[in-house]
């Protein structure tokens, strides 16, 4: 995608943001977003210190605050905001906003510390005049995170292409086997996924073979996979930002009647799960529908974990589909649905893919399926 297209992308991300200041229950003429991760979606600028202002009623105003060690990226990467540079982005936009009539100041009460809310609060109080009102806007924009645009899709897809190609590889060459290690295997196929033009990798890539494969998020170490293990790899690359997440496990050499059968009763509530991908859907009833397959066979207390989760800009995302979730699943969320059972001393089993919600009406009655290495048992 051409970058006027991503400017205009960004744009349109702080236009939804603007109307929606008007709509908070308390209404702010202005929003001061300092969360990193939300500042690179509203303006695409990936540096470790900035923040975005974004007045109600004039997107001439909007500004994107860092500091002097950024000048040539915010100017690479937000060229169209009029950059601010100062140390304190928080307070120096809201300062800013309140010189231009501002009365009320939204934050992101879930990003913002104690220690800097009342440097603000201070700095407010030292102006002459009154002080504008300063109000909590938490999850305001990963609301608007949840529902991903095209570009985004896009770079989803990539980065699930690069996990999908990446496994196949270190298969191919033989990487999982009898005598590799846990930590070989996962560093291999970071390796792989660095050469096939992954930014970063997702996080810690998971091996767990054997009796670990029983832990749903052991950690690798070197331990050696043995003939007869469950090996299970949980991974994902990073493209332009953007994460995969993929879940595929393995048995070594020979298998066992016990793997077969836990392995096809996780497949059946994976696929129960992704049939349930429907948009509107209520998060709990998509989580039960994988739960209960397991539940009546018998494993429901071995299935210790929630049915999935947004991805995007961030590995763990809105919206979280569980058990205890609350809402229903927006159209174009991108998330993943990756049940599980872990029997503890003997092995377990996970199966993930990411997935797009689509309209029903345009995808055939079934959501993007982005993570495309095959889900049958298969014996390496």
């Amino acid at each position: 995608m051409s970058a006027d297209a991503m400017t205009s992308d960004y744009r349109a991300r702080r236009d939804r943001v603007r109307t929606a200041l008007t709509r908070l229950d308390e209404p702010a003429d202005a929003v001061v977003v300092t969360d990193l991760v939300n500042v690179r979606y509203l303006t695409g600028f990936t540096g470790s210190n900035g923040a975005v202002l974004i007045r109600a009623n004039d997107a001439t105003a909007d500004r994107i605050c860092t500091d002097g060690r950024y000048l040539t990226q915010v100017a690479e990467q937000a060229g169209d905001l009029q950059a601010v540079i100062a140390r304190d982005c928080l307070t120096e936009l809201a300062m800013q906003a309140r010189r231009v009539g501002a009365r009320s100041i939204g934050f992101e009460a879930d990003a913002v510390t104690v220690a800097a809310h009342r440097a603000l609060v201070g700095r407010m109080a030292e102006q002459d005049g009154p002080a504008a009102q300063l109000i909590g806007c938490s999850g305001l924009v990963q609301e608007f995170r949840k529902i991903k645009d095209a570009a985004e899709v896009e770079l989803l897809r990539r980065a699930c292409a690069i996990g999908d190609q990446g496994l196949a590889a270190i298969i191919d060459r033989g990487v999982i086997r009898a005598g590799a290690t846990e930590r070989e295997v996962a560093r291999a196929l970071e390796w792989e996924m660095y050469a096939l033009g992954a930014d970063d990798i997702a996080f810690e890539t998971i091996v767990a073979a054997g009796a670990n494969s029983a832990v749903p998020h052991h950690r690798p170490t070197d331990a050696i996979l043995a003939d007869g293990d469950f090996v299970k790899i949980d991974f994902g690359a990073v493209v332009g930002g953007y994460h995969s997440d993929m879940t595929r496990t393995y048995v070594l050499s020979h298998a066992a009647d016990w793997q077969r059968e836990i392995y096809e009763l996780v497949a059946t509530a994976q696929a129960a799960g992704r049939a349930a991908l429907r948009p509107g859907a209520d998060l709990r009833d998509i989580d039960a529908a994988a739960r209960t397959v397991i539940a009546d066979a018998g494993h429901g207390d071995h299935y210790v974990h929630g049915l999935g989760h947004g991805v995007g800009l961030e590995i763990h995302e809105a919206p979280g589909i569980g058990s205890l979730a609350t809402g229903t699943l927006p159209c174009g969320a991108a998330v993943t649905v990756e049940p599980g059972v872990y029997l503890p001393g003997r092995g377990g089993v996970r199966i993930e893919d990411t997935l797009v919600v689509t309209s029903m009406e345009t995808a055939g009655d079934t959501p993007d399926l982005l993570t495309a290495t095959d889900k049958t048992f298969t014996v390496i």
